[in-house]
């Protein structure tokens, strides 16, 4: 580790302490979520629905990670697709320019899964006319069906490190049973992000048309899935490092 790595960690550290900012940072959560503020930002020219400190924590994540697979329920806009995409094909160029090798970006052998149980035509057709779509492959349909999971298991097999990454239905049971089918397939010291936790730290009429709400949401899911998981751990220091983040609690690390 070096200086500059010591001393973010020290900051990282401090935060703990810093209860005005915490504070701040989850007022801001609050103030920011009815005017749709994650729904002003777009990866490469698709929109993403994600705070930019999740988007820079998952581009960090995928740095140090180094996946080769990335396994996302909920596709949308196909945004955070594009950004998982770019930023594998960011390793790919950094692997031949250290290996003095020309690369050929259609020979990448890493690649991006994304499931959702309803692809709507135009996103699947502007996410297929993207640059980045030869390192992408969608599956339609619901991620807790046993058919869906067994074609995702089936293309993870080829694959040697994966971070996973959950967001489509937040309902407690609904991850909880993403978690239970996807999870074991994050490789050790790698992640799988449970979004959209921040749900349980918000009023509870803050939706008032969805069936998640405080008490039934991807955080609970979470705290659920840990008690006989132990092969995973919340890495605190991310949360303490965001402040404004979705998925506080949600960035769990594979530590066996």
């Amino acid at each position: 580790m070096g200086d500059y790595d010591i001393e973010v960690a020290d900051r990282i550290e401090a935060v703990k302490e810093l209860h005005d900012l915490r504070k701040a940072g989850a007022s801001f959560m609050v103030e920011s979520t009815q005017p749709k503020y994650s729904y002003n930002f777009s990866s490469l020219g698709r929109p993403i629905i994600q705070y930019p400190q999740d988007m820079v924590a998952m581009q960090e994540l995928i740095w140090s990670v180094r996946p080769d697979l990335i396994i996302e329920m909920g596709i949308a806009h196909g945004g955070s697709l594009i950004l998982s995409a770019s930023a594998l094909a960011l390793l790919d160029y950094t692997d031949a320019v250290e290996a003095g090798e020309v690369l050929d970006p259609q020979a990448s052998k890493r690649k991006v899964l994304g499931v959702d149980i309803d692809i709507r035509a135009h996103n699947r057709a502007a996410i297929e006319a993207h640059p980045m779509a030869h390192m992408i492959k969608m599956i339609e349909g619901s991620s807790i069906e046993s058919e869906i999971i067994a074609q995702v298991h089936e293309v993870a097999k080829g694959y040697k490190t994966v971070l996973v990454c959950l967001d489509s239905n937040h309902t407690h049971d609904h991850v909880l049973a993403e978690l239970e089918a996807y999870a074991p397939l994050t490789s050790k010291d790698s992640y799988c992000v449970v979004f959209d936790t921040i749900i349980e730290d918000l009023p509870d009429d803050m939706y008032p048309n969805r069936p998640w709400g405080v008490g039934d949401n991807p955080k609970t899911a979470v705290w659920e899935y840990l008690k006989t998981h132990p092969e995973f751990e919340i890495d605190k220091s991310i949360d303490h490092k965001l402040l404004i983040s979705v998925a506080p609690d949600g960035y769990l690390k594979r530590v066996k």
